[in-house]
């Protein structure tokens, strides 16, 4: 019995002693605390998405990694510098609008909203189901950023002016804030004059009458942002960005540092948040539009002819920074693509349905694939288009304790 009790206290005593060394050998793991900035200040409602993201993430990945969330200005005073400041690891993570990097590739542009091309719906169908994501990394790994799309608003208001604005000749002098590469050269087309400026003062130039018009977001920002009280005219549709996408940098040094289980969480919250943000600001369209209608703000919409030859002028540019840029004919081809894949369905099931085939698409679609060939990456965009068709069919799902690339992952 003596003995019995002396070999039960030493492997009582061996246990404690191999937790004892454990516990020394591998600490447990403190949470990774990123700080995580967004693009827009405070009084320009696109936040919203981004404060979702950051909330979503905290509860999701809760232990692993803690978010401290930052209004737009409060780290990086300028919105032209946080590119870099991602890429450099100096902030581990922000928002972005990613035609504000065309100066840096002209490819950013697609990436969210190009003037008459993607809608909401194409966005969200291309970047989850067609490849859209995986060229929109490969973009941006290139400077050091992962990157997921998490925000998409409906179509732009519209442009807010000072003067009724019904067809093309109604542009001929009119200064306006204009935000894209684009879309200010279809400006100038039209006559009126493209002039860039933060968001934050598009209301003082307004009321002072520095500029004649301007156009920011979609109806709630424009409200929260005061155009009601310094413009009187609606100019509609929203040509100029049809599709407003907004994305989650991080800095790859930091992504790097995640648990495969986080990364898997950074995906899949991305996703459900540009879900979110599209009904959010979609349902408050209609809300805020009834608010500028009483405010007395009059709604003018362009003629056909005129949307006509801002079609003109976009497919224009849009070959010309194709034949300039492989990585824009990339992108370019991979959008014109899907819209030729799914026109068939599109077209049956009218008027049930969602989005539209911007008109002469066949031509623009034939160009685009013989400036592909020529760039030489028509191959990998045809591969990678079914690559991902092949993991979204045969959804096999990332499992937990494998290194985390993709989901749903490519089947063995």
């Amino acid at each position: 019995m003596m003995k019995s009790r002396s070999l039960m206290s030493i492997m009582m005593f061996v246990l404690v002693a191999v937790i004892a060394i454990m516990s020394l050998a591998a600490p447990i793991q403190a949470a990774e605390k990123w700080r995580y900035q967004s693009m827009w200040v405070p009084s320009i409602t696109l936040w919203r998405g981004d404060k979702y993201f950051g909330d979503l993430m905290n509860v999701l990945a809760q232990g692993e990694l803690e978010i401290k969330y930052f209004p737009g200005g409060t780290l990086i005073t300028r919105s032209d510098e946080i590119f870099d400041a991602v890429a450099k690891g100096t902030l581990d993570m922000s928002t972005d609008w990613p035609s504000y990097w065309e100066g840096k590739n002209t490819a950013f542009g697609l990436i969210t909203s190009t003037p008459v091309w993607f809608t909401p719906a194409d966005y969200l169908i291309w970047f989850w189901q067609a490849g859209g994501l995986e060229l929109a990394q490969e973009l941006y790994a290139k400077y050091g950023i992962v990157w997921f799309p998490h925000s998409v608003t409906g179509p732009e208001s519209g442009q807010r002016s000072n003067k009724a604005i019904k067809t093309g000749d109604d542009y001929k002098g009119v200064k306006m804030r204009q935000c894209g590469r684009v879309q200010a050269k279809i400006l100038k087309d039209l006559g009126g004059a493209a002039i860039f400026m933060p968001g934050s003062e598009i209301y003082l130039a307004l009321s002072r009458g520095t500029i004649d018009a301007g156009e920011f977001s979609v109806p709630e920002c424009d409200w929260a942002m005061g155009f009601q009280e310094v413009t009187k005219f609606w100019v509609l549709p929203g040509w100029h960005q049809p599709g407003p996408v907004s994305g989650i940098m991080v800095s790859k040094k930091s992504w790097d540092k995640l648990s495969d289980r986080v990364k898997f969480i950074f995906k899949e919250a991305a996703m459900s948040t540009m879900l979110w943000s599209w009904t959010y600001f979609e349902y408050s369209a209609g809300e805020y539009t009834k608010k500028f209608k009483e405010k007395g703000t009059v709604l003018t919409h362009l003629e056909k002819a005129t949307l006509d030859k801002i079609h003109e002028y976009a497919y224009k540019y849009l070959l010309e920074d194709a034949e300039a840029n492989p990585d824009h004919a990339k992108i370019a081809f991979s959008q014109a693509k899907f819209f030729k894949d799914i026109d068939e369905w599109r077209t049956i099931q009218q008027p049930f349905t969602w989005g539209r085939t911007p008109p002469k698409i066949d031509d623009l679609y034939s160009k685009l694939e013989a400036i592909a060939k020529k760039h030489n990456v028509y191959d990998s965009v045809i591969a990678l288009e079914r690559s991902v068709r092949q993991r979204m069919e045969k959804q096999e799902f990332w499992k937990p304790g494998t290194p985390y690339v993709e989901n749903p992952v490519t089947p063995k």
